[in-house]
């Protein structure tokens, strides 16, 4: 079974591989676009690779629009798997069967994916619920798709060195994460509960409380709401209050609560009767620490004020571009950013456009994008866009600079609190130490004398860096040697056997020589360094 999903994935991959050459060398005209084909390759194969396109969609640092917007599109067309099936799963994970667990449950789904599928029921303390119940078998799957993966990605490798720059085995792994914590519905449990309890006091926000001691890591059960989708037609004056309403909601997850929700699209979000948003599917969670949070504040305010100095400084901290990088090319590029967000009304400024534009200033060099933040990109994003689907006329740079700073203060405010608390305990027990600390060192000096200790640092980089250049010399060497040992030996007419006129033995120093040389290059060519 693993050896035919290898060779169905195996020759899925290679023909597209092959068609794509064939459309760059412009030697086959396509009915529709790479991007588009790739993404209909991912749906073809299934749960894993729907999801490590979608993971891809991430990627808008590298990726060019047209593909971010394929794969951003990509849906689990999948057929639901027997309501039998999940009563089974229930019954296997829960302890009991739905009909001792609900009042009662509906066998047939709601709805389907390539994760699980939902279905209606109902509790008698709390009306109606959805149960969320995982695929059986989906995790197997996964963990066998993932091996094919690598090793088709070590195989591309070996084959393509210049794709390394991309950090392929990096991006699959971080996808795998993604999928193993969207498949493990207590995590997801966590999320919500947490949201929930975060978000109770507010009158414009509806989390649907989960049910955690009918949830396991296969089944989750979760009050039952929606609405109207956040698209809909509404009166200018209601869509402009809910507008600030979602805007105040995403600056506390940001600043405050430091988790956020990563997939408000309009399918997770909608309108109750009283006028409240309500959030649905917390599989994708983001979180941003606390020194990412400051710096985020401080990108924002950047932009705000024009200061292309700030802006850069504020990129920097966050770690996305690295020391290496040319300052003064990335300082033009800034320049013309903010010369262009200055032509643009307000109403049309987007800080997840001007992220992205930064982002691709490098070219996809000098620049490395921790998961915590490609999540905050795309979830601007969608932010953005449903804020305009509510409202197209709001203010989205004044709303989010001035509650932005605002929120940003508050946070910064419990933080530093929170220092000063700590720092007063540390000093008193710094102070209870010092007799003692320094009893035991005059003692030590008493016995030994006076000792200063002296530590190096870097020396251990230099170290390898010396083990890599003797290496690359040995290297120059042995193919230097191999190649006057083929001169010296061409001429010699009875040296036999003989390939194409040529003595073998020479044939086989000249490959030898020719594949040490290729390998020193390689290896100069990925340091950087000629």
């Amino acid at each position: 079974m693993a050896l035919f999903r290898f060779i169905h994935v195996s020759k899925t991959l290679w023909s597209f591989a092959g068609w794509w050459l064939l459309v760059r060398l412009r030697l086959l005209r396509p009915a529709e676009s790479p991007a588009q084909r790739l993404s209909h390759l991912l749906e073809s194969l299934g749960t894993t690779f729907v999801k490590l396109g979608q993971s891809l969609s991430l990627r808008r640092d590298v990726l060019p629009d047209d593909y971010i917007a394929a794969l951003e599109g990509l849906q689990d067309h999948v057929i639901p798997f027997p309501g039998e099936q999940a009563v089974a799963e229930i019954t296997r994970s829960l302890g009991k069967p739905p009909q001792e667990l609900f009042l009662d449950f509906d066998v047939q789904p709601m709805a389907a994916a390539s994760v699980g599928q939902v279905h209606h029921a109902r509790l008698a303390d709390h009306g109606k619920v959805i149960v969320k119940v995982r695929r059986p078998g989906i995790d197997r799957q996964v963990a066998q798709d993932m091996r094919l993966l690598r090793w088709t990605i070590h195989l591309l490798l070996w084959v393509m060195p210049w794709i390394r720059r991309y950090d392929l085995p990096a991006i699959l792994a971080e996808a795998e994460a993604g999928l193993r914590r969207e498949m493990d519905y207590q995590e997801e449990a966590r999320s919500i509960r947490r949201f929930h309890e975060e978000f109770r006091e507010w009158p414009g926000i509806h989390i649907p409380d989960v049910f955690e001691s009918l949830s396991s890591d296969t089944v989750l059960v979760q009050e039952c709401s929606g609405g109207r989708s956040v698209d809909d037609d509404r009166p200018a004056e209601q869509g402009a209050a809910l507008a600030r309403e979602f805007v105040s909601a995403y600056l506390h997850q940001f600043f405050v609560l430091g988790l956020f929700h990563a997939d408000p699209h309009p399918g997770n979000l909608f309108i109750r009767e009283d006028g409240s948003i309500c959030f649905h599917d917390f599989g994708l969670v983001g979180f941003l620490d606390h020194d990412s949070r400051r710096y985020l504040a401080s990108f924002m305010q950047a932009l705000v004020h024009q200061d292309a100095d700030w802006l850069l400084d504020a990129y920097q901290d966050l770690g996305i571009i690295t020391d290496d990088i040319n300052v003064a090319a990335y300082r033009a590029g800034l320049d013309q950013l903010l010369e262009d967000y200055a032509r643009l009304p307000l109403k049309d400024w987007s800080f997840a456009e001007a992220f992205l534009r930064m982002a691709r200033l490098s070219q996809g060099r000098d620049v490395r994008f921790p998961k915590n933040l490609l999540l905050f990109m795309r979830t601007l994003f969608l932010v953005e866009n449903t804020v305009r689907s509510l409202d197209p006329e709001f203010q989205l740079l004044e709303g989010l600079a001035e509650q932005g700073e605002q929120v940003a203060n508050k946070a910064f405010q419990e933080r530093m609190a929170a220092g000063k608390t700590r720092l007063g305990y540390e000093t008193n027990i710094a102070l209870q130490d010092i007799p003692n600390s320094l009893g035991k060192w005059l003692r030590r000096m008493r016995q030994r004398g006076l000792e200063v200790q002296i530590r190096h640092q870097g020396l251990q980089d230099l170290e390898q860096h010396l083990d890599r250049s003797s290496n690359r010399l040995s290297l120059a060497l042995l193919a230097m040697g191999l190649y006057i040992a083929t001169a010296l030996l061409m001429p010699l007419e009875n040296l036999t056997p003989r390939l194409a006129g040529m003595p073998l033995l020479c044939v086989l120093t000249l490959s030898l020589a020719l594949w040490v040389t290729l390998r020193l290059l390689v290896g100069i060519s990925r340091s950087g360094r000629l």
